[in-house]
């Protein structure tokens, strides 16, 4: 995967979307990843692998529902509960 600095990308979009047509894109801000640009292709090609949906509580079917009424912490967790 090509690297390259927010200013770059800034400087010379054209080239880097031209890669990011072939491969990835990191792009960097104050040193720290920042973004990756890729293509539309590609984004749809992960996007039909996404099988995670968001929905409301009200949504769940009701098994999930009560599961999640019903359920209680491990015992090993109980050395966090001061961070609560």
């Amino acid at each position: 995967m090509v690297k390259i600095t927010a200013a770059e990308l800034q400087k010379q979009f054209g080239r880097y979307r031209e890669v990011a047509i072939r491969e990835p894109v990191s792009v960097t801000h104050h040193g720290r990843d920042s973004l990756v640009i890729l293509s539309a292709k590609e984004y749809r090609r992960l996007k039909a692998l996404d099988r995670a949906k968001a929905v409301h509580p009200w949504e769940l079917p009701d098994d999930l529902a009560q599961a999640l009424e019903t359920a209680s912490p491990p015992e090993s967790t109980k050395q966090f509960d001061h961070e609560i």
